[in-house]
């Protein structure tokens, strides 16, 4: 049966009138008042393209540049915030831990100094946080974990240091965790083997000690990831069988560590194992023939280790070096 004339009268007038309710209903006084205290920290190249009062814009207004707003009720709230590499000077704004609807907040690529403040806790619906490129510093803290909504941390590039709070295993949506680049000490908590669905983690170039087996320990620990970034820290240990039952990995990067001992004959096991490397180590032995006729392993580098003579990588990735007779004319 057709669509009568009528119905399709009532349907315009009701995309009419949402149409009408969006452009003319308020934005929360709360998101109002904790935008225009950023804007009034912020330098010129932000705030020059901030015109107005309302952060959501109004009948004669567009939106603030990288403000996002959504209709929540009878009122327009900030959904997200963007305010990327445009030198933002100074501390964290804390104003920002009001915008309670967030749900992506991207500063990154600017120089904000200072820690996270505690108040970031508050952002209960944060999907995305982007702080990397930055000059943070001090610890994280462990009001992170209460951001339970969270898919994405990116915080590598800054100053950050301490411990890896344990409390991003209260994480239960995060996927992708970057927090290479920094100055974290100790060990990296075996709690995060508990995310069920955290597929890139990356650690690298900070101080952290420790094991793998240490870092596994737990029973069915990250089902879901593909991609482990150790490298440049100072892990020592060896490679434990184990980690073969981490059966989506694809990328392990454990160079320039101190791992010791030999390469186990399970890691070749692992189905999706692309890139492996083992290289600025001081593994010994030799690596066994299944990674030579493992049919998805494109790269192993393992140069500046103690491997038996005949040992091989894969892939192209070559060292110079350059001798005196390199110089004689």
């Amino acid at each position: 049966m057709a669509d009568s004339p009528h119905h399709h009268r009532v349907m315009i007038l009701f995309l009419l009138s949402f149409l009408f309710h969006f452009a003319h209903c308020k934005t929360l006084k709360r998101d109002v008042k904790a935008l225009n205290e950023i804007k009034s920290s912020l330098g010129w190249r932000v705030v020059y393209s901030w015109v107005g009062d309302d952060p959501c814009g109004d009948s004669d207004l567009p939106p603030w540049s990288g403000v996002t707003c959504s209709v929540a009720g009878d009122y327009r709230v900030v959904t997200e915030l963007e305010v990327y590499a445009v030198s933002i000077v100074g501390p964290f704004p804390i104003a920002v831990t009001n915008l309670l609807d967030l749900t992506r907040l991207d500063l990154h690529n600017n120089k904000l100094t200072g820690p996270i403040p505690p108040q970031i806790g508050r952002l209960k619906r944060l999907k995305t946080l982007n702080l990397r490129w930055n000059k943070l510093q001090d610890v994280l803290p462990p009001e992170i974990g209460e951001l339970r909504s969270l898919t994405h941390l990116y915080l590598s590039f800054n100053s950050f240091k301490g411990e890896i709070p344990k409390e991003l295993a209260n994480l239960p949506e995060l996927r992708y965790l970057y927090l290479h680049e920094n100055r974290f000490t100790g060990r990296l908590p075996a709690e995060l083997g508990t995310l069920q669905n955290l597929r890139h983690l990356d650690v690298g170039n900070n101080h952290l000690v420790g094991t793998i087996r240490e870092l596994i320990r737990i029973e069915g620990c990250f089902p879901a990831l593909r991609n482990l970034y150790l490298n440049n820290n100072h892990l020592t240990g060896g490679i434990p069988s184990q980690l073969a039952n981490l059966t989506n990995l694809e990328i392990l990067h454990l160079s320039y560590n101190k791992m010791t001992g030999i390469v186990p004959f399970a890691l070749a096991r692992l189905p999706r194992l692309t890139y492996l490397y083992l290289d600025h180590n001081q593994f010994s032995g030799r690596i066994p023939d299944a990674f030579y006729k493992h049919p998805l392993l494109k790269e192993m580098y393992i140069e500046g280790n103690s491997f038996r003579p005949g040992v091989n990588p894969i892939g192209i990735h070559k060292v110079l070096e350059v001798s005196d007779a390199d110089f004689l004319v």
